[in-house]
């Protein structure tokens, strides 16, 4: 069992960031961890991560307790935390060559990291002179320094352009196969992207726990459209199985059917029909941001 949490409970004063949660992480596993602001993600993080002490329950990472045995959770486990804290007049190079010291890992390992991370033109500089989106590769790079069995990252695609959070989801998933990632984010199409399996905390209580292929079986859908002329929602109401439509802004609309067959090529078909030109035509999965918002809108 890589993560295994039973009971937690978080206090801040009077205030109870977390409410008895219990979940377990298996190998190899990618598990998206999700939430509102202030649900209590990065305190469950802080806790599996030696940083910050429960008030009840026990908590395993790698079979170390979390509490008892700090230092070996720290060495079996990377983090990249919410607020990527870097020395920013430090080189890249050597900021990784200085945490290498303190895990005992050899030089080769250094460049294996800024290769998988895709640091390595910016290895030479000072990551005070790096984007957000390359900062952020630095804190990936330095989470999976050591080899670490289990990853816990929390928000680790903020700040990266298109191209980048392609390269560091497929490094995301790549590193799934073999270890445990626990991820927090925002992103739903990221979570969907990335993750074998999502668990939603609400309010300091986990309220989901489902895997992946569960939400991907839903028999509803949602597709994207944008003509390029207003459409009143009665007509597209007409469409086959079509359940709610909602003109989100401009000419694109939300079109929710009752199935979970790809209805794009009867939205084409209507398009072509009433002599519209289509400007964008997508499919979302609209099962997990639906139960996001059901279960966290509370």
């Amino acid at each position: 069992m890589s993560i295994q949490v039973e009971g937690i409970s978080k206090l801040y004063g009077n205030q109870k960031a977390l409410n008895n949660i219990s979940f377990k992480v298996e190998k190899p596993e990618i598990v998206g961890f999700l939430g509102p602001n202030g649900a209590g993600k990065s305190t469950m993080m802080k806790i599996l991560t030696t940083y910050l002490d429960a008030n009840e329950g026990l908590a395993k990472v790698n079979g170390f307790d979390v509490s008892g045995d700090k230092q070996h959770v720290q060495q079996s486990v990377g983090y990249l935390p919410e607020h990527n804290p870097l020395y920013l007049d430090m080189y890249v190079k050597e900021y990784l060559a200085f945490n290498a010291d303190i895990y005992k890992v050899g030089k080769q390992r250094i460049e294996e990291v800024i290769e998988l991370t895709g640091l390595t033109a910016e290895a030479h500089k000072k990551i005070g002179q790096l984007s957000k989106g390359f900062r952020q590769r630095v804190g990936l790079a330095n989470a999976m320094l050591h080899d670490p069995e289990v990853l816990i990252l929390d928000e680790p695609t903020t700040g990266l352009d298109p191209n980048q959070l392609v390269e560091i989801r497929n490094l995301i998933k790549s590193i799934g196969k073999t270890k445990t990632v626990f991820l927090s984010t925002h992103i739903m199409q990221e979570v969907e992207a990335m993750c074998d399996r999502v668990i939603i905390i609400n309010k300091g209580e986990i309220v989901a726990d489902k895997k992946l292929t569960e939400l991907r079986e839903s028999k509803e859908q949602t597709v994207i459209v944008e003509f390029d002329y207003r459409v009143e929602d009665v007509f597209l109401l007409k469409l086959p199985k079509a359940k709610t439509v909602v003109n989100t802004h401009n000419f694109v609309y939300e079109i929710t059917f009752a199935t979970a067959e790809d209805m794009r090529s009867h939205v084409f078909d209507f398009a072509h029909d009433n002599k519209l030109k289509i400007l964008q035509l997508n499919q979302k999965n609209a099962s997990l941001e639906a139960l996001f918002r059901e279960l966290t809108l509370k």
